[in-house]
């Protein structure tokens, strides 16, 4: 017999975060229902914590936080095929509409009418896996790897995101890169131009916490962005990745990127117009490309952490979900912690 209410984490404006109770949701026809084990917290998550927003979207109504989440099947709905119940599974946390022109064209990341868990892009919100049972489309269950736990299967989706950006680079063989921003997802980064096989790979940060796990999880040489004479600033970079979301990391890249160069912008930068040395891209012909989200790298990235990717120092905390807030409040700690998670598995 399931508990007819589900305790669920969930924000209500800038600062105003609860653990509510919440009706136990029942999977619709092609739905299926997952009882929550771990919770990953993002930089949006903490950004809708502390101001109610991230970039554009505002939180107009509560909404249940979180997107990077793990557990076990709990149901299927009418008519559903999915794993069995109590199978292992991540969750894709997107539901694009699958009829614009992104859709069509395989770039189902920049739809427009994507739904997201845990996001206020849209209202009504779209509400998130922080809660003790989820129900999403039997299209965005994955089945986990042999092997693979959920306590490294909750990275898929950061790391997704990471993976994402640095296809958005083109080929980084042999390449020099710089990653600004050494939290979780500049991190993640890190491990993914390893992985794909960049030459140099410099970390920068102005916390030094962040840049011991960039160190451990593949960067070839760290660097303190308030420190100019470093001499890991003496050469240009091919390719400059900005992953702090500051308007002083996108200079940086700008900055320091050679001729004919590419900059990926994936930090989300503060809302409104932003500065950029639009005549250092201009003379020297950069490439900027945007990155955002990620579609089939979830796929990637439950792979890659099944063959045992190097990304277990990213984890830093782990925090029962009555103690929510005790956790975001140290997730957004840079010189304690890095990916901080929530355990939903208990009641």
């Amino acid at each position: 017999m399931h508990p007819t209410t589900i305790r669920a984490c969930t924000v209500h404006g800038a600062g105003d975060l609860r653990i509510e109770e919440r009706p136990t949701p029942a999977p619709a026809p092609g739905e299926i229902a997952v009882a929550i084990a771990l919770g990953g917290i993002c930089g949006s998550d903490l950004h809708y914590y502390h101001r109610g927003r991230v970039g554009d979207f505002a939180v107009r109504e509560p909404m249940v936080l979180g997107h990077e989440v793990v557990g076990h099947v709990a149901a299927l709905g009418p008519e559903t095929e999915g794993p069995a119940v109590g199978t292992a599974v991540a969750i894709h946390p997107a539901t694009p509409c699958g009829s614009c022109p992104e859709c069509a064209a395989d770039r189902r990341n920049i739809c427009g009418h994507t739904r997201y868990l845990g996001s206020a892009a849209h209202l009504p919100h779209v509400q998130g896996g922080f809660a003790q049972r989820v129900t999403v489309p039997a299209a965005q269950i994955r089945a986990l790897h042999p092997g693979l736990t959920l306590h490294r299967a909750v990275l898929a989706e950061p790391l997704s995101v990471a993976l994402h950006a640095v296809n958005r680079a083109g080929d980084v063989r042999g390449k020099r890169v710089l990653v600004t921003g050494a939290g979780p997802i500049g991190c993640l980064v890190v491990a993914a131009l390893r992985h794909h096989g960049a030459a140099e790979i410099v970390a920068s940060d102005l916390v030094d916490e962040p840049l011991r796990i960039a160190a451990e999880v593949g960067a070839t040489a760290t660097v303190r962005a308030d420190h100019p004479e470093d001499p890991a600033w003496a050469a240009p970079f091919d390719i400059t990745i900005e992953a702090s979301g500051a308007p002083a990391g996108l200079r940086t890249c700008v900055e320091r990127t050679r001729r004919g160069g590419t900059v990926v912008l994936l930090g989300l930068l503060p809302p409104g117009e932003v500065g950029l040395l639009g005549n250092v891209a201009v003379t020297r012909e950069l490439e900027l490309r945007g990155a955002f989200r990620f579609d089939t790298e979830f796929d990637e990235a439950l792979s890659l952490l099944a063959q045992g990717l190097p990304v277990d120092p990213v984890i830093t905390h782990t925090f029962p979900l009555d103690r929510a807030t005790e956790a975001f409040d140290l997730a957004g700690n840079r010189e304690l912690a890095s990916k901080v998670l929530l355990d939903l598995s208990t009641t």
